[in-house]
């Protein structure tokens, strides 16, 4: 029988090295690529570029859970070119990915003034002529 996306031994964590093997989201399951059964995870890492959602994370304390913590490190392989391009914005999206890697952050989204901050920055990058 196939392995289960859900129990998929790459799936928990960075490898020792730190470093996040994405080499299995080529591989093929039930006729979908890897990639095809991660899209619905774009969706909520592209929820990780609204500011409010982050402070809604910090204060159910998920950002102190390491479980978690390690599953955002894990996220990071959108950052590849060959992922980006599946997110819709993926400037604020990649930018809340590597502030959710520093502990600092982590805790200080919880301040009702950062998060108003970023909320502002992140609707001033909206509207910038390109």
């Amino acid at each position: 029988m196939a392995q289960s996306a859900a129990t998929h031994p790459n799936l928990d964590a960075p490898s020792s090295s730190g470093t996040v093997d994405s080499s299995h989201l080529d591989q093929s399951y039930a006729g979908f690529t890897r990639f095809e059964l991660e899209l619905e995870k774009s969706q909520f890492v592209q929820a990780l570029a609204n500011p409010y959602y982050l402070n809604h994370l910090a204060s159910q304390k998920l950002l102190q859970d390491s479980t978690f913590v390690a599953y955002l490190n894990y996220l990071q392989y959108f950052a590849q070119p060959k992922y980006t391009r599946y997110l819709s914005y993926p400037g604020p999206t990649l930018k809340a990915l590597e502030l959710l890697q520093q502990e600092r952050f982590r805790q200080e989204i919880l301040s009702p003034d950062i998060v108003a901050h970023l909320a502002e920055q992140t609707m001033l990058s909206s509207v910038k002529p390109k």
